[in-house]
């Protein structure tokens, strides 16, 4: 199976998501490089970057689940680093 390194950015405008987004987050935790989060609070926002070395299927899948959600945008950026996993 090959995986790729990608980091999502999730920017995060309904603070009531932010325990569904942990628990996407945790499901997959084998996966999660980093993370880090930044509250703007002057825009009332929450930043959240997440670097992942992933099959490129779990990556869309957890992208997607977190996007679906109401008041959080994401957007992934995709490296050309794609390697067997061990």
């Amino acid at each position: 199976m090959k995986t790729r390194v990608a980091v999502i950015s999730i920017i995060v405008r309904d603070k009531n998501e932010v325990e569904k987004i942990n628990e996407l987050l945790h499901e997959a935790s084998d996966y999660i490089i980093g993370r880090m989060g930044i509250p703007y609070r002057q825009k009332d926002i929450n930043l959240i970057s997440v670097a992942v070395d992933a099959p490129q299927n779990v990556i869309a899948t957890l992208s997607g689940g977190i996007g679906q959600l109401p008041g959080v945008t994401v957007k992934t950026a995709y490296s050309d680093v794609i390697t067997e996993a061990p």
